[in-house]
């Protein structure tokens, strides 16, 4: 017991480490959560600071969604702890402990942990984000519809309700989080 609540806290933690603001620290370019869309993550340093920062970004926003997932994995955890650790690290990032509980949407972090959970299913995830971003060339969309997929497909691969109810936790908070980037959409003006 005292080992799965160690697990969700490391996640929890890890996850509250901003790639972007540590980055713009480090690099020299402006605090992403005052410039471009106020979001530190790795779509808005893309516009503010470029290309390689926001694949740094990219890489620490997918690292810590991922290394926690690994870890409870590792210690063989029970899978709704690995789910849990999952939604800790995806939370960190969304409620960051570090930055006054004001994070990023989370979509990196997100995928990674689901592809530590279910690498099948991450997959299939990245397919149906990287197909809906080609086809509509607006990447909240394809985040929006390829997290509408996730509780199903996690159900489908586990057949468990209480971790497709945590994976429906994710996708609920990942598009609530969109919600600007939902009423841009419908309004026809979402970049």
């Amino acid at each position: 017991m005292l080992e799965s609540i160690a697990l969700v806290l490391f996640a929890y933690l890890l996850g509250s480490i901003s790639s972007a603001i540590l980055l713009s620290k480090i690099m020299g370019f402006k605090d992403p959560r005052s410039e471009g869309s106020n979001n530190p993550g790795a779509t808005n340093v893309l516009r503010i600071a470029g290309k390689k920062a926001a694949f740094l970004t990219l890489v620490g926003d997918c690292l810590k969604g991922l290394i926690p997932v690994l870890a409870a994995r590792s210690f063989e955890a029970e899978h709704l702890i690995i789910a849990l650790a999952a939604f800790a690290a995806f939370s960190g990032h969304c409620f960051p402990v570090f930055f006054k509980f004001q994070g990023g949407k989370g979509v990196a972090t997100a995928i990674a942990a689901t592809v530590g959970f279910d690498w099948l299913v991450g997959s299939i995830l990245i397919a149906i984000w990287l197909l809906f971003a080609k086809v509509f060339k607006i990447s909240s969309l394809a985040a929006i519809i390829s997290f509408c997929a996730l509780p199903l497909l996690i159900y489908w691969r586990q057949q468990d309700l209480a971790i497709s109810m945590v994976f429906v936790a994710i996708s609920a908070i990942l598009i609530w989080r969109h919600k600007s980037n939902i009423q841009r959409l419908l309004q026809g003006v979402e970049s």
